[in-house]
């Protein structure tokens, strides 16, 4: 006899992981890797510690975590963006979604850029490696844009673009300034006007 409440079990647990995954990622981004604790995680997504080493076993698999979830939340705005009908709108659309994050990046930085730059100090876990998966499934999507533009050179044009957004958001972080955000969102805007293509 099949027990009946097995698949709403299964949706409980799967639902907590998410959770977790999303504290993880709130977490850390706010307070660095280094600093958060599994209590942090556990606290933010309103699970009780102990519950927590259910999911996962060590803090580096919560920042595992955290960095699936900075992957899932690119994947559902790329998603969003590709509805739009064209290459450059999109590029346009995900400028003005940076810029207005501006506040949390002034206080923050880039979830995924800080995080990259503290797991980088590591000299073991291969979290930095994760990291870096994540920007480039942005760098990706970006170069897509651009190739799709007919432009040449999209790889290098999706470095530009994303190595403007890394720096304006650790200029906006560094000086506490999310007006360098809206002034750098305006500029790359232009130029992404200025550019040729479709």
């Amino acid at each position: 006899m099949t027990d009946l409440r097995e698949p709403a079990r299964a949706r409980a647990s799967s639902a907590k992981r998410q959770r977790l995954m999303r504290a993880a990622a709130e977490v850390v981004h706010r307070q660095g890797a280094e600093r958060t604790t599994i209590a942090d995680i556990a606290r933010a997504a309103e699970v009780p510690v102990g519950n927590v080493y259910y999911y996962f076993k060590t803090k580096d698999e919560l920042v595992a975590a955290a960095l699936s979830e900075h992957a899932r939340r690119l994947g559902l705005l790329t998603e969003r963006l590709d509805r739009l009908p064209e290459p450059r709108e999109r590029l346009k659309g995900l400028i003005e979604g940076w810029v207005g994050q501006r506040d949390l990046a002034a206080r923050f930085g880039c979830p995924t850029g800080t995080l990259a730059a503290e797991l980088g100090k590591r000299d073991e876990g291969g979290l930095d490696a994760e990291a870096g998966a994540v920007i480039r499934l942005l760098l990706g999507w970006v170069e897509r844009q651009f190739r799709e533009m007919g432009l040449p050179d999209p790889g290098d044009l999706a470095i530009t673009l994303v190595g403007a957004y890394q720096g304006m958001s650790l200029l906006a972080n560094a000086l506490r300034e999310p007006q360098i955000m809206e002034r750098e969102g305006a500029r790359l805007l232009a130029w992404l006007d200025a550019l040729p293509g479709g």
